[in-house]
């Protein structure tokens, strides 16, 4: 089995900042795209940030400049640095990853529960 769990989520005031985290566990192999999801009600979900198992990265429009997107390798664990946070980043943040698992060929895309990120005075 394989399990992905976000923590570091929040109430914040606007121009604010939160570190997110998400550790990956279980019988994995080796971990390819690590990424950032967020979706807020009424809305469709979005992807904010991507990183590659080589460290490149992308980023969503509306967070670009803003957000950063980082991983240790050994730690199975992707971060979302969010700075000058705004009402609209309010969202469920989930992180998802392409795993390959020990003694398996095939990779598969794994998604955490989520945490919530609100951005409110």
């Amino acid at each position: 089995q394989v399990q992905l769990v976000e923590s570091g989520g929040g109430l914040v005031q606007p121009g604010g900042s939160l570190r997110l985290s998400c550790a990956a566990s279980g019988s994995i192999f080796s971990i390819n795209t690590m990424r950032w999801y967020r979706q807020a009600p009424g809305k469709e979900r979005e992807l904010v940030a991507s990183i590659t198992s080589g460290g490149s990265t992308d980023y969503g429009d509306s967070v670009k400049g803003r957000f950063t997107i980082s991983r240790d390798s050994t730690k199975n664990t992707v971060y979302l640095q969010m700075n000058s946070l705004k009402p609209e980043d309010t969202a469920l943040y989930r992180c998802n990853a392409d795993i390959r698992r020990q003694s398996y060929i095939l990779v598969y895309t794994y998604w955490g529960q989520g945490t919530q990120v609100t951005v409110s005075s």
